[in-house]
């Protein structure tokens, strides 16, 4: 009764939790997880009929006192018999023996160069949410077949606590992924990654028509492919799983196009990353065709071949849920004798290291963040009521953007440019910021330089970088000094702040004298006429009366 790699364990405890008639099993190539001397004890494959010796068996069900080792190892048996972990570990046997790493804490486990031989170590990565093959060649495999899993089977895979799957640096015929993906449509798996892979040839994807995958998230760095020109027959077989995908990234890959075909499969696709490829000025009109990415949310070209400002505005107007552009690191030049309307949805635009030595215009009125940091700007003069994070870093400003442009402004940055003074009308509007960040800059120390900054710094919106990265160019006395530690003085530095004050308080002493003047007359006034002679007849009055002898 016992069978290659198994063997029949002495009567245990266990037997109990299988049924009558039950008896224990223990595999032995599971590299040390479990041997014949711990059985009866914990690790031990309970079989409800022990004459079926031979996997596949019929396992009853799991008890809940059994341990991890129990379900893994039983899972670990199915794959072989499904030959299911030959096409999912890599299967290449290279110059260096597999094996599989598990980090318990951070719940991540790492296989490298796994084989049919070693692919036991993989039991210890059943308790991770992250899963990493690293290293294969499944080429050899392409003609394996994959029968359907049996419902027990499929049950034991929806049990599987892995969310995440990274292949990296394979080899993988596109004629098995489609195979491959079928497997991953009883799991739980969530997000599956491609990085530094090959695939190799063109598969229909016949195998994956209607085929529901809870994959949501999907991200290919670094591989190579078949054009996806004149694939979207292709692509249409993978709409039922394709349509529920909600992010999207293919980074590095040297993609040229992306046909309108293909973007109108991805029905509910939120994110799309597309940074590090070749795209063109001309490839981006068919790309966001109509009814492409009817939801997307975040589009990032970052790094491309992109050369038209006004182009990629075109290209994009049909995009009306499109909330976060980037654009960094494309060459943009302006186009004067053409016009665009954004996506009126826009709130993030990021044009970092586009080589601008201007603002482009038009700019999305409803912004709230833009990134112009990493340009030649020497001057922004651009007014935008909704902005609330403005990134000016690293350009060849000498003055800081007016504030009164950017009512709601809650963020501002200008580390890196030539700024050497603030004015003190703007340090007043600067100091309602909650983040201000202008290290790196050539400060002149004198009363206006030194002094406006260290009021700024008193309202306690310079964060980063404050005192550290704020030093002095000039004058010679205190090059080289923190501007923190110049002496200065809002006495010294600023008179009109203070004579601001007195001579409002000198006005309003004015006022109050003139009141007083006012109010002295007025009751001088009130005094009855007929107790003082009046002109000359009663001064003649008077003197008569005095000489009278009735007065004497």
């Amino acid at each position: 009764m016992i069978t290659k790699g198994w063997e029949l364990c002495p009567e245990s405890p266990l037997s109990s939790h299988t049924g009558a008639g039950g008896a224990c099993w223990t595999h032995r190539q599971l590299e040390g997880a479990m041997s014949a001397a711990q059985c009866p004890c914990e690790g031990c494959f309970c079989c409800a009929d022990p004459g079926q010796v031979s996997p596949p068996f019929r396992w009853s069900e799991r008890s809940p006192l059994l341990p991890l080792p129990y379900t893994a190892a039983l899972l670990i048996s199915r794959l072989f018999a499904m030959r299911v972990a030959v096409l999912l570990l890599g299967l290449a046997l290279l110059e260096a023996e597999g094996r599989c790493f598990f980090n318990r804490t951070q719940e991540y486990c790492v296989c490298y160069k796994l084989s049919q031989d070693n692919a036991g170590s993989i039991i210890q990565c059943l308790a991770a949410s992250v899963v990493e093959f690293q290293g294969g060649d499944l080429e050899r495999y392409v003609d394996f077949p994959i029968r359907d899993l049996d419902p027990s089977t499929i049950d034991m895979l929806g049990t599987l606590e892995i969310r995440k799957i990274i292949f990296g640096d394979l080899l993988v015929p596109e004629v098995l992924l489609a195979r491959v993906l079928r497997f991953f449509s009883y799991t739980r798996v969530q997000e599956m990654a491609f990085e530094s892979c090959s695939f190799l040839g063109r598969s229909s994807w016949d195998e994956m028509a209607g085929q529901n995958l809870p994959i949501l998230s999907l991200h290919f760095h670094n591989v190579t492919s078949a054009p996806l020109t004149g694939r979207e027959q292709d692509f249409s077989k993978l709409s039922s799983w394709l349509g529920t995908l909600q992010e999207l990234s293919v980074t590095s890959s040297h993609v040229t196009s992306l046909p309108c075909g293909i973007g109108r499969v991805f029905r509910a696709l939120r994110s799309l990353d597309m940074a590090q490829n070749s795209l063109g000025d001309g490839s981006l009109m068919p790309a966001f065709c109509e009814g492409a990415f009817p939801q997307l949310q975040v589009l990032s070209l970052q790094e491309n071949n992109l050369t038209s400002y006004h182009g990629v505005c075109q290209s994009v107007q049909l995009l009306h849920e499109l909330q976060h552009l980037d654009l960094s690191q494309n060459k943009l030049v302006d186009s004067p004798s053409s016009s665009c309307q954004w996506p009126a949805s826009l709130r993030i635009f990021n044009l970092s290291n586009a080589g601008l030595d201007k603002v482009l215009t038009p700019l999305p009125p409803g912004l709230e963040v833009l990134d112009l940091s990493s340009n030649h700007l020497h001057a922004v003069d651009v007014s935008l009521r909704s902005l609330k994070t403005l990134l000016l870093s690293q350009n060849l400003l000498l003055a800081a953007p007016s504030i009164r442009n950017y009512p709601t402004l809650h963020s501002l940055h200008l580390d890196n440019n030539l700024i050497t003074e603030w004015p003190w009308d703007e340090v007043k509007l600067l100091g309602n910021l909650q983040d201000v960040s202008a290290a790196g800059n050539p400060y002149n120390c004198t009363c206006a330089g030194a002094g406006a900054l260290q009021a700024l710094a008193a309202t306690g919106c310079l964060r980063q970088g404050w005192p550290q990265d704020y030093a002095c160019h000039s004058p010679p006395q205190y090059q080289g000094m923190l501007v923190r530690d110049v002496p200065a003085s809002v006495l010294q530095c600023n008179r009109a702040a203070v004579l601001a004050p007195v001579c409002t308080a000198l006005a309003l002493l004015c006022v109050a004298g003139a009141g007083w003047l006012a109010m002295a007359r007025r009751r001088r006034a009130a005094v009855p006429t007929a107790a003082q002679p009046q002109g000359l007849h009663g001064q003649e009055l008077g003197e008569k009366a005095r000489r009278s002898p009735m007065c004497s």
